[in-house]
């Protein structure tokens, strides 16, 4: 298992409004793929509060700059596997799973998310 960060994750972006391209990402962020990785983050808050098996982990409990318009390797979109979840909370969580890189498009074709977790453990 191996320990990253929202930082490890980070690459070069001029403004939040940069159209995401797969180029921009280092050759470290590519490697990570398929790999079993923890990362610690908080749960975006949804409607549902518990038995979560699909939630975004964001780097920031969005009471500073992050959330709404953040940067695009600011979260993670994580879908627990079969028979696992997640309970909401305002504290920071570790999520264990396998890492992979996905594009998640709003309606507008606006990559808002590029990494995923097929997650195991909160």
């Amino acid at each position: 298992m191996k320990e990253i960060t929202f930082d490890t994750v980070k690459f070069e972006m001029k403004s939040k409004e940069d159209p995401f391209t797969r180029e921009m990402l280092t050759e470290q962020i590519e490697a990570l793929a398929g790999q079993k990785v923890r990362v610690r983050g908080y749960i975006l808050p949804g409607f549902q509060q518990r038995g979560l098996t699909q939630f975004v982990l964001m780097r920031d409990n969005m009471e500073c700059c992050f959330g709404p318009g953040a940067w695009v390797y600011d979260c993670m979109i994580v879908d627990m596997k079969p028979g696992k979840g997640a309970d909401f909370t305002t504290r920071p969580i570790a999520v264990e799973g396998t890492f992979s890189i996905q594009e998640v498009a709003d309606a507008d074709g606006v990559v808002r998310a590029i990494y995923h977790l097929d997650g195991e453990n909160v």
